[in-house]
């Protein structure tokens, strides 16, 4: 299997960034002076007001950017594009134009910038570009930020295809080429952490088996991570039954991978991540045409994994531990069938009145073991759970549900910053859970799909201050948008990142 690997390394003006960095979609000069003839000029343009680059070019081509701008009723409203082409009297062969709006820009809107440039750059037959970021208010980390954005709409899942796309070349005219360099390091190790995830979401399940997962999860080794893989003799062992049958109709089984990147003497920051490498729904068979995106339902364990990645890139000074329940929900003969009950390592027994409801039984027994084995100060867990959260809050949102208001503000706060929004959603519902023959049911008698859902997992949680994000709808675009391309998303990598920064 070839993952990121694949990708170029990337140049950084006056130095380049070590092995261990990141690989990249595309290559970023950063200078104080650009003096590369490339065949793209971008030039950025604030509401009503002409950056200085701007007016210089402008000049250069005797106000015909001035008029190309006033042909297309261009104001400098953030996100507009002007394309002009075959400009006169300069070496390129086009000028894109780019809104900034009125305001500085915030660090959303910057990365959002990026991306959105980076579509409009898509074209083949555009090959190196030439970025006059020197006019930018903030001008480092703004730049840094527009090239994140960039890097992160370049990306593209080709393993498949016969012809791959050509990496694109950058060179971003800046105030000073350290500072802009300096602040883009970080932001590349987590487009590093957000490509594992994209890869990882994107493969084929037959390709990325829970198996195979954990070989991708010990390829952290080397950044410090510790790895830790369980069988499904460990698995039985430990007494985890809901997540040893959900695999039991697979050929390999189960499996619980930890990643453990411990940089600080802190009580741990534990992350759950639902690893259902492909999802058949079981004896409960999905009958839809969306089975085949059922591959994605490993995107939670991804994010997880990503996000591991990213910090210890960083070398962020935390102790944040990955818990991703691995397995493939198939059909056969060892199938967990409905009408089954299963006892969970928390010692909770479940009555399987659904097998399509399988990510909460493995999530269960994670969340158990990131409790019993770390004692974590705080706990998240990401999950492509329920199509009810897609109903409540589409795409655009990923749901979040906790008791504690402070953890759920930082949270929402993190992924405003990233681009990766959350819409709280309430706890309840817990009295639809009961069952005639167990502790509990693993699908609800009624009630809203998403809040039982959350409500299943709350039973696995004990006192530790605890946050469930349901990212249905989110791990997969079907479009361009913004930042992130069509396909596997990496959705949770940026917002986990952010809100661990934010609160160490």
């Amino acid at each position: 299997m070839t993952m990121i690997s694949k990708f170029s390394k990337i140049a950084l003006g006056l130095s380049v960034l070590g092995a261990s960095a990141v690989a990249t979609a595309e290559n970023f000069t950063f200078e104080s002076s650009v003096k590369t003839s490339t065949d793209t000029l971008v030039l950025f343009h604030a509401k009503d007001k002409a950056s200085s680059p701007f007016q210089d070019f402008d000049g250069k081509t005797n106000g015909q950017l001035t008029k190309a701008i006033k042909a297309a009723d261009f104001s400098g409203a953030y996100g507009a594009m002007v394309e002009v082409l075959a400009p006169i009297n300069i070496d390129y062969q086009r000028v894109i134009i780019v809104g900034t709006g009125k305001e500085a820009l915030t660090k959303n809107k910057a990365t959002k910038l990026g991306g959105n440039l980076s579509g409009k750059l898509e074209k083949d037959y555009i090959k190196s570009i030439t970025v006059a970021a020197d006019g930018l208010g903030e001008n480092a980390e703004t730049a840094a930020l527009i090239a994140h954005g960039i890097n992160l709409r370049a990306y593209r899942f080709d393993e498949y295809r016969k012809e791959k796309r050509q990496e694109k070349s950058f060179y971003f005219d800046v105030d000073n080429g350290n500072d802009t360099k300096n602040a883009y390091k970080p932001l590349s190790n987590i487009e590093a952490g957000v490509f594992l995830a994209r890869d990882l979401t994107s493969e084929t399940a037959t390709e990325l088996t829970p198996v195979d997962f954990a070989k991708e999860a010990k390829k952290l080794k080397k950044l410090g991570v510790k790895v830790t893989v369980l069988d499904p003799k460990d698995i039985k062992k430990l007494g985890m039954g809901a997540l040893e049958a959900v695999g039991r109709g697979s050929k390999d089984g189960s499996r619980l991978v930890i990643a453990h990147y411990k940089n600080s003497d802190d009580a741990p920051i534990a992350i759950a991540g639902k690893g259902i490498t492909f999802d058949s729904g079981g004896y409960n068979i999905k009958t839809h045409s969306s089975i085949a995106h059922m591959k994605v339902d490993m995107a939670g364990a991804a994010a997880a994994l990503g996000a591991v990645k990213a910090l210890a890139l960083n070398e962020e000074k935390v102790n944040v531990v990955a818990i991703m329940a691995m397995a493939a929900n198939m059909v056969s003969e060892n199938s967990v069938a409905p009408g089954d009950v299963l006892r969970t390592a928390e010692g909770l027994t479940v009555e399987i009145t659904n097998t399509d409801a399988e990510g909460r039984l493995v999530l269960s027994d994670a969340l158990w073991y990131a409790r019993e084995k770390y004692s974590p100060r705080v706990l998240v867990d990401l999950a492509t759970l329920t199509g009810s959260k897609v109903g409540a809050v589409g795409n655009e949102y990923a749901a979040v549900f906790s008791e504690d208001d402070e953890l759920v503000k930082q949270l929402t706060f993190a992924g405003k910053q990233v681009n990766e929004n959350l819409w709280r959603l309430p706890l309840g519902y817990g009295d639809m859970l009961k069952s005639n023959i167990a502790d509990l049911r693993n699908t609800g008698s009624g009630g809203p799909g998403a809040t039982t859902a959350a409500a299943f997992l709350q039973h696995f949680t004990g006192d530790v201050k605890w946050a469930h994000i349901d990212i249905a709808g989110n791990a997969l675009s079907h479009s361009n948008k913004g930042e992130v391309p069509k396909g596997g998303t990496g959705y949770g990598v940026r917002l986990l990142t952010e809100w661990i920064q934010n609160n160490k």
